[in-house]
């Protein structure tokens, strides 16, 4: 299993357009990935359980990255985030 801390900012947080394409970019990849912030938890595939956790700007969250293909699949995702949110 692969992990990252990132800090969100994007002043509109983790929205409907990023998340659109990030449950996008996480389709490309076998394996299992997760966003944790807030105490909460959600499959990064699945557009409105992100939507559902609310994540501001500000907010650290921990993106694990479980599966066959976490090696090529977490710095793609992380690479996401720093350029998109």
């Amino acid at each position: 299993m692969k992990q990252f801390n990132y800090t969100i900012t994007d002043e509109q947080g983790i929205h409907a357009r990023p998340a659109g394409i990030l449950v996008k970019e996480v389709k490309k990849y076998a394996s299992k990935i997760t966003i944790e912030a807030n105490g909460k938890s959600a499959d990064a595939g699945k557009l409105l359980a992100i939507m559902g956790m609310g994540i501001k700007k500000g907010t650290e969250i921990t993106v694990s990255v479980d599966g066959a293909d976490e090696v090529e699949a977490a710095p793609a995702i992380e690479a996401f985030f720093k350029e998109n949110l």
